[in-house]
């Protein structure tokens, strides 16, 4: 309940802020739309937010599942194999001096204008926080607990999946929620190069024809879905560490 009060007081200064801007600086709205205007749009244009959110959500959540699983494999392998890791870890921090922007283009390319290359591009963005993240959580010393096991004679396997796995859960939720911010960033730049549906879409065609409050009341929606999911995954990821 608290958090909930926080975030709605956070909201409401926020709102206050961008209609004092407004205000003070005396811009026109189809420079910098008021609050007040960005939700009457937001109103009439429901119907047509409420389909291109509901593209992008599906771009973003399918992403977020396929990375996670991908993420969380590729993090156990490495941590499986101290040849592996040492070959394989130098390419992941490589991948990620690739600006995302420059791939987009290329994916689009092999995975067409479709959900495909969306899909794509938000499981490259979020791949790499949740790898990094629970890699290092599997990673971190449990000299008692492994020592034990091995003295009972438990494989590595077994240790794997009974020690390191479940004591390495708290890296792969910090990983989870970067993910879940992160995932929308990737499916909105896909639909900026390429689409003919989703909230990316939306903007650049509301900025083309001069549709300034419409191009804000989409950005108001990415923004309340991530927080969303956001939260979501929070919550999930605090209920899987406490039921371990």
């Amino acid at each position: 309940m608290t958090g909930a009060r926080t975030l709605l007081i956070s909201a409401f200064l926020g709102l206050a802020l961008w209609q004092a801007v407004v205000m003070i600086t005396g811009l026109p709205r189809f420079i910098l739309p008021g609050p007040a205007l960005v939700a009457e749009t937001m109103w009439k244009s429901r119907a047509l937010l409420a389909e291109n959110a509901l593209v992008t959500m599906t771009e973003v959540l399918i992403g977020l599942v396929l990375g996670t699983l991908l993420g969380a494999v590729s993090a156990i392998a490495l941590a499986g194999s101290r040849t592996v890791r040492h070959l394989v870890r130098p390419l992941l921090v490589f991948s990620q001096a690739i600006p995302v922007f420059a791939l987009a283009p290329i994916l689009t390319l092999w995975f067409g204008y479709g959900l495909g290359s969306k899909i794509v591009m938000a499981l490259i963005i979020i791949y790499f926080p949740v790898t990094s993240s629970f890699l290092d959580a599997l990673l971190l010393p449990h000299h008692d607990w492994v020592g034990l096991a091995r003295v009972m004679g438990a494989s590595r396997a077994r240790v794997m999946w009974h020690i390191r796995i479940p004591a390495a859960l708290p890296g792969l939720a910090s990983g989870l929620r970067l993910a879940a911010v992160y995932a929308p960033i990737g499916a909105i730049i896909g639909e900026w190069v390429g689409s003919s549906k989703g909230l990316g879409y939306l903007m650049l065609l509301a900025n083309g024809r001069a549709k300034t409050d419409l191009m804000f009341a989409a950005l108001v929606v990415l923004a309340v879905l991530t927080v969303l999911l956001h939260a979501a995954v929070g919550w999930g990821a605090r209920t899987l560490l406490e039921r371990r």
